[in-house]
């Protein structure tokens, strides 16, 4: 699978290992069309982004743009910081960016109490132990998720259900119906195939993502093409491939608003 975009690539911004420069030369070697720069939200607390540290990243973006000729999107993966949706992206700081993703992440700076209590610790414990969620529990991941899709000018949500619990269909419907895409995730196992099948019997659509962290990934899809080949969805519902490129709605929110 040849990706038209990578939308989803760490840097030496977050805890990826490469420069902006290093992601945008490996995606045009590749044959990619463009690129994201999505490092972790403000609100990471061991190695998110920094405003103070904004000015530089978006000009190297513009920078590695102008050098490979490809178009390199200053991003952000956003981290759900409570169960009203809130996210750790401030609408001031939305002139910065041109792509908005957004998951749930741990050792995050989050609302309040009951936010860390479920989102960090009763998620890790369930993974970890491999225990059935409770219904609480994923009726506080599905609200969350939901609720921030309905807020705020989500593009994708990544890697849905890595690490947490939530009613994939329902997050699903309410991404068809907001214009958020699924990320089709290519560096973790995040839905169970029957998960998948019934996320794409929503009608909602797809962007396939490396989530590298390392230059040496940037437009891997190894991931995801052996979990195609499980789960049949549509090649013309996964919007950065065979030369198309997404309608994101963070960029038409922007035009409208900003």
């Amino acid at each position: 699978m040849l990706l038209t975009g990578d939308y989803h690539t760490h840097t030496i911004y977050s805890h990826g290992k490469g420069t902006v420069l290093q992601n945008a030369e490996r995606a045009k070697e590749i044959g990619l069309q463009e690129i994201a720069i999505t490092d972790h939200g403000f609100e990471q607390m061991a190695f998110g982004l920094r405003h103070e540290r904004m000015p530089q990243l978006v000009a190297d973006c513009r920078e590695a743009s102008r050098k490979t000729g490809i178009n390199v999107y200053v991003g952000i993966e956003a981290n759900l910081c409570d169960e009203n949706g809130r996210t750790d992206l401030r609408e001031e700081d939305y002139k910065d960016f041109d792509i908005y993703l957004m998951g749930i992440h741990r050792f995050v700076k989050f609302t309040h109490f009951r936010d860390f209590w479920y989102m960090l610790v009763l998620n890790s414990l369930d993974t970890t132990l491999h225990l059935h969620p409770g219904k609480s529990l994923i009726r506080y991941n599905t609200n969350a998720y939901i609720r921030s899709i309905q807020k705020y000018p989500i593009d994708a949500i990544t890697h849905m259900n890595f690490l947490c619990f939530c009613d994939v269909v329902e997050v699903a419907k309410a991404a068809r119906d907001y214009g958020t895409y699924i990320e089709l995730n290519s560096k973790k196992v995040h839905l169970r195939d029957e998960e998948l099948a019934k996320v794409c019997d929503t009608g909602v659509r797809f962007i396939v993502d490396s989530d590298a962290h390392s230059v040496d990934r940037i437009g891997d899809t190894a991931l995801v093409d052996k979990l195609l080949t499980r789960v049949n969805i549509p090649r013309e519902r996964i919007d950065n491939i065979d030369g198309r490129k997404p309608n994101f709605r963070f960029r038409e929110f922007k035009e409208r608003n900003i």
